[in-house]
């Protein structure tokens, strides 16, 4: 199998490279590379720019406002796009609610939100986790009840990213809750974050910031036509999107980034009287990551090179990109943080308004890497846990 790229990906990969450099807002790349979180008008505004060229909906076909890339072409853009750095785009709108509209929605539905998503003239959160469904999703209890051409949701969601800023949720909900399985009776449901009778509540994360939320229903009517495929078979579109929600979630070149981002700094700070790139554990840390990155790389390139050659049966090996990539990006972090030393320890002065006057204790690329470090411990969850990832490889892979 050759795993080396043809020349008309390497020119593909050059002509991402060169847009990137040339249309990337600066101030957004600098905020990017200290480690900030891109806020939300950084995200619309970079997703915008690439609409405007035809590659923010990467993963949609042509006919529907895609780019058709390859699997590989959509690879090496989201590595390139990761390393520039910029922000990443919106996986709600771009990997999972768009394929969903194009395999399940009907004409009048693709025509009223696709276009939308792409540009991010619609912001949408997903309304999947409760708070006693989360990897058993099928034991969701959020009930929605069919009256006069609505839907009456009631219920509650967990850990729902972004809701705050949303204007749409897509939801499951239970529209038969005497169904044989709990896995039937579930429907898929596009709801409007405007609509009386939604309360956002904020959960605030170890990394001290907002991007999580309890979201509750209270007689929140749904019109009929908002409902995606059949009723009560939201199980087959969760299937379908959470396969797509796993496109890319192995992030190889946000590790990339970090690790280079790593041994630049640590060509500034110190350790033992000489700069801390020349300490030779330092320098082994750094090669042990970097052989893991490369392995996890060609495990990619492997399962990839399978969808080129047609073969569209799920391959098992994504459970480890995904189990694999998330360990990574987390010691990639983890790295970022240790060169920063007690320089790391996070300022809380946003949030704590009795510290507002305090000092930064030390440069904010230290104190944005301990952040990041802190909020990618939910990496080991989000996306299928590893543990589920582990059961998958051992009886996909290995056959136990």
């Amino acid at each position: 199998m050759d795993l080396r790229f043809t020349p008309d990906e390497v020119a593909f990969r050059d002509e991402v490279r060169a847009f990137i450099r040339d249309n990337l807002p600066a101030e957004i790349r600098e905020r990017m590379r200290l480690g900030y979180s891109p806020t939300k008008q950084d995200t619309v505004t970079w997703q915008r720019i690439l609409n405007s060229n035809g590659w923010a909906a990467l993963s949609w076909p042509k006919e529907y406002g895609g780019p058709g890339w390859s699997a590989i072409q959509r690879m090496i853009f989201l590595e390139e796009n990761q390393l520039a750095p910029a922000p990443e785009l919106s996986s709600f709108n771009i990997t999972m609610l768009g394929p969903v509209l194009i395999q399940f929605g009907s004409p009048e539905q693709k025509a009223r939100f696709l276009p939308r998503a792409a540009n991010l003239d619609d912001w949408w959160c997903q309304g999947f986790s409760e708070p006693g469904a989360g990897s058993d999703l099928a034991a969701l209890k959020t009930a929605a009840r069919r009256e006069n051409g609505h839907y009456v949701v009631n219920g509650q969601k967990i850990w729902t990213s972004t809701a705050h800023m949303a204007d749409w949720c897509f939801c499951l909900v239970r529209t038969n809750p005497q169904a044989a399985k709990k896995q039937e009776g579930i429907s898929f449901l596009l709801i409007d974050m405007k609509t009386p009778g939604i309360t956002v509540r904020p959960i605030i994360s170890i990394d001290g910031e907002h991007h999580l939320n309890e979201v509750f229903f209270d007689d929140v009517k749904v019109p009929v036509e908002m409902r995606i495929y059949e009723e009560n078979k939201g199980w087959d579109v969760a299937k379908f999107l959470l396969g797509n929600e796993r496109t890319g979630i192995a992030r190889i070149g946000k590790s990339k980034e970090r690790i280079n981002f790593s041994k630049q700094k640590a060509k500034e700070m110190r350790a033992h009287g000489k700069p801390l790139i020349e300490d030779t554990e330092f320098r082994r840390r750094i090669a042990a990551l970097e052989t893991e990155l490369k392995s996890l790389e060609i495990t990619q390139l492997r399962v990839l090179s399978a969808q080129k050659a047609g073969d569209r049966r799920q391959d098992p090996l994504t459970a480890v990109l995904k189990l694999k990539g998330t360990e990574l990006l987390q010691a990639t972090t983890e790295l970022a943080m240790d060169v920063a030393g007690p320089l790391a320890m996070p300022d809380w002065a946003d949030e704590l308004e009795t510290l507002s006057n305090e000092p930064e204790l030390g440069p904010v690329w230290a104190t944005e890497a301990t952040r990041s470090y802190l909020f990618l411990r939910a990496a080991s969850i989000y996306g299928g846990t590893n543990e589920i990832m582990k059961n998958i490889v051992s009886k996909g892979v290995l056959g136990l």
